[in-house]
């Protein structure tokens, strides 16, 4: 599996992935950091889009397989150890791929998150950067 930054040729495969339009995808490609998870060199196995503001880097959006999830959060983490913030997403309930994903990478459950699309959501944060401090 290799991890690589997402370009604008990514979009369709991106969107059949997060179930949104592909021009949905591609303005995400363009407005966050958007990490791919491929095997060889048509198989999209999930990717992870992320930004960071007020101290937290937000997860906006995580797709794929369990594995490629996993992989992928380390992108993020890995930024947020770095600058010595905190990591927080949103997965929407009924998402247990990602969020096993997300528990097997440490995260933990921080209470309920809004409703998105009439779906509840549930927090989970990350504080990989500040046990350094």
């Amino acid at each position: 599996m290799e991890i690589r930054d997402a370009v604008e040729a990514d979009a369709e495969r991106l969107a059949d992935l997060a179930d949104f339009p592909p021009d949905v995808m591609r303005n995400l490609v363009h407005d966050r950091t958007v990490r791919v998870a491929t095997e060889g060199e048509d198989e999209t196995l999930g990717f992870v889009s992320y930004d960071a503001k007020r101290g937290t880097v937000h997860v906006t959006q995580l797709a794929g397989s369990a594995e490629a999830c996993e992989r992928l959060l380390d992108e993020p983490i890995a930024f947020a150890k770095r600058e010595r913030m905190a990591v927080e997403l949103l997965v929407p309930d009924g998402e247990s791929t990602v969020e096993s994903a997300v528990e097997a990478t440490g995260f933990t459950h921080a209470g309920e998150g809004p409703r998105f699309e009439g779906r509840s959501t549930v927090r989970y944060r990350l504080e990989p950067g500040r046990a350094e401090q």
